[in-house]
């Protein structure tokens, strides 16, 4: 009993430290997002505010093509290492992007410089978050229990949200007690990018404290050669393609109905910032609360249903949801349509993490789960924002709604034919005596 309770409690402890963890990073990843809207003016020639959030977002986007290199790099430090390094060295590189943005200064004062400043800390943290996923979503999963996997790897997202909400609960109260208008414009922007580079202080005290998992350890008598590398992850190429699909049009959604959100209600829907971070805020708290739900219930009735789930109301709705958005007048009518459209994504966010590190062995589980992943979030959820804003530029907005349908209808066909990886598990295969809790 004491064994039991005892193993417990490192799991406990394992799940909050490598969450808390995940959160400080995807806060700061957020952080540029959520205040884009602020320091856009900052880093770029004055011009037109569409224009301007344009080329914001033009780095943001950027910022995802290193998420590839970083899914490659610490995945292979994760399977070569261990788990627990990948994950601290990943947070301390985040934390240095965010200090370099909040010191940097304005297009006015160093020119042309700034906006390079800008793109060199969103590399940084591109590289770091891109190996977060991946490593985390690994680790997650190899300290959860067999009959809790879906529900202990859905924290994943409950902390990337997190970030996001963290993000914009400070930007709340910056707009609302603490900061004018003028000043968030001025100088109050680099404040969450201050507290960000801090709150890694806190996350690397955590995360140096975390027990490495029994799947890693199992394989450490392994040959070194076949750990981590891309030669060893080619050998299973059907899983590298079902990650890359079943992440292509949900990433894409996850990344319209949050980043790229708080934009389309000040640029398309005309609310104030004020209000379009309320909104925000508000849905994505509700929407981390579901994560842990949805995925007990994976655990319940398989990983299958759900993302079939979210592939066919994802396929019918996303079209008449964003149009309706795009006309509302109303901020309740505009809160109910964004949380439909989180809650169909829940099928996706809350068990992406556990199927993708369900289908790899330990060796190359990191690997195979963030590289893949990183390219396909590179190319379509990194690009979400400044394709809608590029179909908007040219007065073809609604072409963006039936772009994000037509990739989660060919996420659908990859949920339709795979199988349900509940019932495949290769964390089964490598743990069969695990202990259930």
């Amino acid at each position: 009993m004491k064994k039991q309770e005892k193993i417990s409690a490192k799991r406990l402890k394992a799940i909050i430290g490598g969450s808390i963890g995940n959160l400080v990073e995807w806060y700061d990843w957020y952080a540029y997002s959520a205040f884009s809207l602020y320091f856009s003016s900052a880093f770029f020639p004055e011009s037109d505010p569409t224009a301007q959030l344009l080329n914001t977002a033009g780095i943001f986007a950027v910022g995802f093509l290193m998420r590839p290199i970083g899914g490659w790099f610490f995945g292979r430090i994760a399977d070569k290492f261990g788990r627990k390094q990948a994950m601290t060295l990943s947070v301390l590189l985040m934390s240095l992007g965010s200090l370099l943005i909040a010191l940097t200064p304005s297009y006015k004062l160093i020119g042309v410089m700034a906006p390079v400043f800008l793109l060199v800390a969103r590399l940084l943290q591109g590289l770091s978050v891109g190996g977060e996923y991946g490593v985390s979503a690994t680790y997650l999963s190899e300290m959860a229990t067999e009959n809790r996997r879906g529900f202990y790897s859905s924290f994943q997202y409950v902390t990337l949200v997190g970030g996001q909400l963290t993000a914009l609960g400070i930007q709340l109260i910056l707009q609302k007690l603490l900061l004018t208008e003028e000043q968030l414009h001025d100088w109050g922007w680099r404040i969450p990018f201050v507290i960000g580079a801090l709150l890694a202080v806190i996350a690397l005290y955590l995360r140096r404290n975390l027990h490495e998992t029994d799947a890693f350890e199992a394989q450490k008598e392994k040959v070194e050669s076949k750990k981590g590398t891309i030669r060893e992850l080619l050998k299973h190429p059907k899983a590298v393609l079902t990650v890359v699909g079943l992440t292509l049009g949900g990433t894409l959604a996850f990344y319209t109905y949050t980043n790229y959100m708080q934009k389309f209600l000040v640029n398309t829907v005309h609310l104030t910032k004020g209000e379009s971070t309320f909104i925000s805020f508000l849905s994505l708290l509700i929407f981390v609360c579901l994560q842990p739900l949805f995925g007990a219930l994976s655990d319940r009735i398989g990983r299958k249903p759900l993302l079939i789930g979210f592939g066919v109301f994802g396929s019918i709705l996303t079209v008449p949801l964003l149009t309706a958005l795009s006309h509302t007048e109303s901020q309740v009518i505009a809160f109910f349509l964004l949380m439909a459209g989180l809650i169909v994504v829940s099928g996706y966010t809350s068990i992406n993490a556990i199927v993708k590190a369900e289908l790899f062995p330990a060796e190359v589980r990191a690997l195979g789960v963030g590289l893949p992943y990183a390219l396909t979030v590179a190319l379509f959820g990194g690009t979400a924002e400044y394709v809608a804003l590029w179909f908007k530029d040219i007065g073809h907005e609604t072409y963006f709604y039936w772009y994000v349908t037509g990739c989660i209808s060919i996420s659908l066909l990859v949920y339709f034919f795979m199988k349900d990886t509940k019932q495949t598990s290769l964390i089964n295969a490598e743990l069969p005596d695990s202990p259930q809790d």
